[in-house]
């Protein structure tokens, strides 16, 4: 009878035993699985940096000639097109500006179709210690991704190196075409490193951006990012040129997007865990 009953607790443990382990394995992550969608989150983050990036460049291309002169409409542009118009008012402080891209889609000069408007208040000159530029959207949409939010700009004056500063602050979000939505917070510096000295040439200017956001892709996936690396805008270019970024999640392993060596195209490299997945921008 004793072995008997022992038998049968061999039989109900080694039972139990692979009951745990089954619940194991379906608890575990598939490293591929994960590593899919953290690279499917760093293509949101990328995706919404760039449509918050360039918000930036649309809103200067508003402006000609020093703090009061304006295109009303707008023709030799890098981002806008003809279709777009300027509406300002500058007599007294705080001025706005709304570049007003229509009610249905328009072809930019960069390729990409926009409709809604851009809205913009200075607080004070433009090139002052001090004045803040704020940007707020009014039904917003860039190849039909809805961009909603704030951005913040803070003159900060001359660094070291000479160049003006900014302070940037974005709080905001991306509703995809497939109802997916990336929020993205951020807080940044961005450095006019090249181009100064021929402010009325578009084409010579670069950018440098420094700090760290924080987002929340599409597919539920939460990572705090820092940039490693400056990030390099460039107004001849529609990309990001270089830089690197470093993503963290809680649970799994440390993410960069590496941004490339400098050249102006839309691919970039995101490692994880050592395995590297070159990704389309």
């Amino acid at each position: 009878m004793k072995t008997r009953k022992l038998v049968l607790g061999m039989f109900l443990l080694a039972g139990l035993t692979m009951i745990h382990i089954g619940c194991q394995k379906d608890e575990d992550p598939d490293p591929q699985q994960t590593n899919e969608k953290e690279v499917d989150a760093t293509k949101d983050d990328a995706l919404a940096d760039k449509l918050f990036s360039e918000l930036t460049d649309i809103t200067d291309e508003a402006m000609r000639n020093g703090d009061k002169a304006y295109k009303s409409i707008v023709l030799d542009t890098i981002f806008m097109g003809p279709c777009v118009i300027v509406t300002i008012d500058t007599l007294s402080f705080p001025f706005t500006i709304s570049i007003d891209f229509g009610a249905t889609n328009c072809l930019c000069n960069d390729g990409k179709w926009r409709r809604g408007k851009i809205n913009v208040q200075h607080s004070g000159p433009y090139w002052a210690v001090g004045t803040v530029i704020t940007t707020t959207l009014d039904n917003y949409f860039v190849n039909e991704h809805q961009v909603l939010g704030t951005k913040v700009l803070t003159n900060q004056g001359l660094n070291t190196a000479g160049n003006p500063t900014w302070t940037v602050h974005v709080d905001g979000q991306i509703i995809k075409p497939n109802d997916g939505i990336i929020t993205w917070v951020g807080d940044r510096l961005r450095e006019w490193s090249e181009g100064f000295s021929t402010p009325f040439i578009w084409w010579d200017d670069t950018y440098m951006i420094t700090g760290s956001h924080n987002v929340v892709a599409s597919n539920g996936t939460t990572l705090s990012a820092t940039i490693t690396q400056g990030l390099e805008f460039s107004l001849n270019c529609y990309w990001i040129k270089s830089g690197i970024i470093e993503l963290q999640h809680s649970m799994f392993p440390l993410i960069e997007l590496d941004y490339g060596p400098g050249t102006c195209d839309d691919d970039a490299i995101v490692t994880i865990d050592g395995t590297s997945y070159p990704i389309k921008l």
